[in-house]
């Protein structure tokens, strides 16, 4: 895979996925413009056919494969549901590995997409293991859940979008986990616009990739639970690509307290965006007051709606 993803891989994977993906829709927020200071959208990407912004870099790796016995992945939900989705569209089997941990209702979404839930282990390393195996034993391609030029230019077709609906945003504000949507998105931004401002939003709690810009190379940092599970996770002591993508284009980084995170979450819900935690974090950020719209307007990405119903109610009651 190349060190980097251009826009010419990006505006290639558009051209790929366009009629598999969908154009989600902007909205403005004048609660939140009027906190920020200038005009707020929202790009509202958990209305993906999964539920998620996984959908674009899953459909693009999986068009890229060659003839394969199959894909596979270790997932904890959201990737793991866009890839068995690609997979289904493609006619080719998936094998989605996860760990004794993950909760039922993600098995059953990944199953009912036609592929198969491989349980492995009590962790996502052994789960990855067996996807590994399968790649080396069983001619299946492997596709992680961000460190791939594939998947990386899948999500950038989000920031062209953005630009398209968007012509004169001054910022665009993106949950940051492994990197794969923060790269592919500000790598097609800033070429087309070099002066946007791309900013970073994770939680305080286990944030591996402000850990490790922090000290300036990938590391391992204990994950802890937070609202914004879909943030947590390592991005692999190997990281090749999205850890010198991050570094390079992301202008600020901004980490949320759990109680920070819980307030987007309500304040989105009364607006009737039922979304996930780390959906929420760009709320969450103007809400508190370290994320304004003084250069212009402000893009927020809600990237992803798969959340408990039931915890979503505990939060909306004020339950930790």
């Amino acid at each position: 895979m190349p060190d980097v993803v251009t826009l010419d891989d990006i505006m290639a994977a558009r051209d790929r996925i366009g009629d598999q993906v969908r154009i989600t829709p902007f909205q403005p927020s004048a609660s939140l413009s009027q906190i920020a200071g200038g005009p707020v959208w929202l790009k509202c990407e958990y209305r993906q056919a999964t539920g998620a912004f996984k959908l674009r870099g899953a459909t693009n790796a999986v068009a890229r494969v060659g003839k394969v016995a199959g894909v596979t992945t270790a997932s904890t939900g959201n990737h793991g549901r866009a890839l068995a989705h690609a997979a289904r569209a493609k006619g080719i089997p998936a094998i989605i590995c996860m760990s004794r941990l993950v909760p039922q209702n993600k098995l059953d979404a990944i199953t009912e997409l036609g592929a198969e839930a491989r349980i492995i282990g009590d962790s996502q390393d052994e789960a990855f293991l067996e996807a590994i195996r399968l790649q080396r034993d069983e001619g299946f391609a492997l596709i992680p859940p961000f460190d791939h030029s594939d998947v990386i230019a899948g999500q950038g077709t989000l920031g062209l979008e953005i630009l398209d609906q968007i012509p004169d945003a001054a910022t665009i504000a993106i949950p940051l986990s492994g990197g794969g949507l923060l790269a592919g998105v500000a790598a097609a931004a800033k070429a087309l616009r070099p002066d946007i401002r791309i900013v970073g939003i994770s939680m305080e709690r286990g944030a591996a990739m402000a850990a490790s810009l922090d000290v300036g190379h990938p590391i391992e940092i204990p994950e802890l639970p937070t609202l914004a599970d879909s943030l947590g996770g390592g991005i692999g002591l190997k990281n090749r690509l999205t850890f010198a993508m991050v570094r390079d284009l992301m202008d600020d980084l901004i980490l949320l307290t759990e109680d920070q995170i819980a307030d987007g979450l309500r304040h989105l819900a009364r607006d009737g965006h039922m979304i996930e935690g780390a959906a929420a974090v760009g709320a969450g950020a103007v809400l508190s007051g370290r994320l304004r719209a003084d250069y212009g307007p402000l893009v927020l990405i809600l990237s992803g709606e798969n959340i408990d119903p039931l915890r979503h109610a505990e939060i909306m009651k004020g339950t930790p």
